[in-house]
């Protein structure tokens, strides 16, 4: 199956555990995502990402540009189904250009949604994160 939504960063704490240079650095992210109340995917997420920032530009983030891995627990309804679920999440972000590509993790689905498989992907080139899922239950 496949369902289609956007969301939208609600909170974003980002801290420094390494300067390699002055433009060069890791970063510990822990983000929560709305992604609404309607629609083919609702609910929210809560994500842990750490970051290295090839280059970044300190008074403008849009500039910077960033490798990043973490995972993304999932919490909600998923085309009328309710549960939970987990996926490693691996991307790049690049003057503004989101991209990244998730996997579900197998025995991380709780709820109508226990026994889910699946890879998902999301991009951005403006204000609106789009998110797709391709999954089996």
């Amino acid at each position: 199956m496949t369902a289609h939504g956007t969301f939208t960063p609600m909170k974003w704490d980002e801290n420094t555990i390494d300067q390699i240079s002055p433009v060069k650095k890791i970063t510990k992210v822990s983000v929560v995502l709305d992604f609404g109340e309607a629609g083919e995917i609702s609910g929210k997420a809560t994500v842990e990402w750490l970051m290295f920032y090839k280059y970044t530009d300190e008074k403008d983030q849009h500039n910077s540009s960033a490798s990043f891995v973490g995972l993304m627990r999932f919490e909600g309804m998923l085309n009328g189904k309710t549960g939970s679920f987990v996926m490693e999440d691996r991307g790049t972000f690049d003057s503004g250009a989101l991209n990244a590509s998730l996997t579900i993790l197998p025995g991380s689905g709780t709820g109508e949604l226990q026994d889910i498989s699946g890879t998902a992907k999301y991009d951005s080139s403006s204000s609106r994160v789009d998110f797709e899922i391709e999954y089996d239950i």
